[in-house]
């Protein structure tokens, strides 16, 4: 069917960026596709985010030339800001988003959007990781992607699969909602979309769809791969600070029953843990080194160890072990024999590194003091599962209405 501006059910947005090679073959594939196999009215609207080739060039003509295809252009680059653009401004009931190689198997499009006219789901995605998906690409970008999506859904407790497929839709009346907090303009979009919704509780439907990898993508994978890992503590760290209202959007569109997501595993409180380590690690290097400046070393290095115990203590409560509410003002005091058995450590391998090289410099002591570091951190983790927070964690959780009310994995702020 055509395409019918008073009754517009799909708009499928397709961002590019310097796409001259494979555009209008791209385009045309899903116009005759489009034409052919579906029936709901739609549009195919290419959101050109800044290419410098003749990308634009070639949109203006594909969308003067063919029926339902129109064509954007944006001044800043970005997956993100494009796809905002174009679904902030469409009025159909579905939006859509494609990659433009159209790696995902166009049949799959029909099932992707059935649910959500039908109001059955608020979001739809492909996935690449179902068992019945039949997937064709490198062990690199296999191995990358599988690794990311399961650290995806070990800290951050979501239990969709894929979120990296190019190949989803949402809701006109959900996407109004939550694009306004969803911050990333790059690649890290649709996931940041996929967590605020799973946390407030929306329904996304996932379908196994067939996918071929373009041997000819420009996409950094490792770089967006870091990118993505920034992107989860900035989300995480937002819903936990309370600055995306996950408890109204539920109220508002939430599906009820809904099940809480479980507390993390052991593997997960490993990553979580890791992740926290290696931060307090880096804050403690960069405090030791502007300490002990002005000070000697061993009052920089108690009072690094000091601030970064109390941050650490607090990150790991709430962050790696899931625990809010009372106990706080306990934990940390046990957190605080837990950083003196810390300094002990650190402390004991300075005084030991002075015994041997008197004259050590600052750059010798650092290296030795973040070895000490290292392995005071493994002791810490295990000293807060098996004691500070072990009674926490068993305590049985009080009853939620929606999924901001349990204290999880970054997603509840505390009033202490």
């Amino acid at each position: 069917m055509s395409y019918e501006p008073a009754t517009l059910s799909l708009d499928i947005a397709v961002p590019v960026y310097n796409e001259q090679a494979t555009l209008e073959s791209s385009i045309r594939r899903l116009h005759a596709y489009l034409t052919d196999a579906v029936e709901q009215t739609w549009r195919i609207t290419i959101a050109d985010n800044a290419s410098t080739d003749e990308t634009s060039a070639i949109a203006d003509r594909l969308a003067a030339e063919l029926s339902g295809v129109v064509a954007v252009h944006l001044t800043l680059k970005g997956r993100g800001r494009a796809l905002k653009h174009v679904w902030g401004a469409s009025e159909a009931e579905v939006l859509v988003y494609l990659d433009e190689d159209l790696s995902t198997d166009l049949a799959a499009l029909p099932p992707l959007v059935a649910p959500l006219l039908s109001g059955h789901s608020d979001l739809a995605i492909g996935t690449r990781l179902g068992r019945t998906s039949r997937v064709t690409r490198g062990g690199k970008r296999e191995f990358i992607s599988r690794s990311y999506n399961l650290l995806l859904r070990r800290t951050m407790s979501v239990g969709f699969s894929d979120a990296q497929c190019g190949f989803k839709a949402i809701r006109k009346d959900v996407a109004e909602r939550l694009l306004p907090f969803v911050e990333d303009d790059a690649w890290f979009f649709d996931t940041e979309l996929l967590i605020l919704a799973e946390r407030s509780g929306l329904r996304i439907h996932e379908i196994p769809v067939d996918w071929v990898d373009d041997p000819q993508s420009s996409v950094d994978i490792v770089s967006t791969a870091v990118e993505d890992v920034k992107g989860m503590v900035r989300v995480g760290t937002s819903i936990a600070r309370g600055r995306i209202p996950v408890e109204s959007i539920y109220a508002e569109l939430g599906r009820r029953p809904f099940a809480p997501p479980r507390q993390p595993s052991f593997f997960g409180q490993v990553v979580r843990f890791g992740v926290v380590g290696v931060l307090s690690t880096v804050a403690y290097a960069l405090l030791y080194l502007l300490l002990q400046a002005v000070v000697v070393p061993q009052v920089a290095n108690f009072a690094a160890l000091l601030i970064t115990a109390v941050a650490n203590t607090w990150a790991n409560r709430r962050f790696t072990f899931g625990v809010s509410g009372p106990g706080m003002v306990r934990h940390q005091f046990q957190g605080l024999i837990v950083f003196g058995i810390a300094w002990v450590l650190t402390s004991g391998s300075l005084l030991g590194l002075h015994a041997f090289v008197p004259d050590a410099s600052a750059r010798l002591e650092l290296v030795v003091l973040t070895v000490a570091n290292l392995v005071a951190t493994l002791v810490r983790f295990v000293l807060l599962r098996l004691w500070v927070f072990r009674a926490s964690r068993r305590a049985p959780a009080p009853p939620a209405t929606h999924p901001a009310a349990r204290p999880l994995s970054l997603t509840t702020s505390e009033s202490e």
